[in-house]
């Protein structure tokens, strides 16, 4: 198992930007995935973002294109989500997660991922 640590989240104005940060165990992930996905109360946990590891290609939703970027750091084993201009819709707990598997097909299934973090609270509101 991949142990996995969340950091950057707090309350910030909307329009505003936030950095989280996702630290995991000291382990080669050359095969692996990694991934953000978020949950708001009474809803169900949506996909964000994810980039595989080797190489860097990322995926987005729809509903953050343009405006997250995900991002790595080989070195300190690291993944961090860029969040610019934050609206409401974006409150939500914020989840690293990471899966042995580089499939574009199920990028987005939480049900692949079998490594997860604690979680990071994200609010946005003026």
């Amino acid at each position: 198992q991949v142990q996995l640590v969340e950091s950057g989240g707090g309350l910030v104005q909307p329009g505003r930007s936030l950095r989280l940060s996702c630290a995991s165990s000291g382990r080669s992930f050359s095969s692996y995935t990694m991934g953000w996905f978020r949950q708001a109360p009474g809803k169900v946990r949506d996909f964000v973002a994810a980039i595989i590891w080797s190489g860097g290609r990322t995926y987005y939703a729809d509903s953050v294109k343009g405006r997250f970027t995900i991002s790595r750091d080989n070195a300190k084993n690291t993944v961090y989500l860029q969040m610019n201009n934050l609206n409401a819709e974006d409150t939500a707990v914020y989840y690293c997660a990471a899966r042995y598997s580089t499939a574009v097909a199920t990028m987005m299934r939480g049900s692949d991922y079998g490594d997860w973090g604690q979680g990071t609270q994200v609010t946005v509101s003026s």
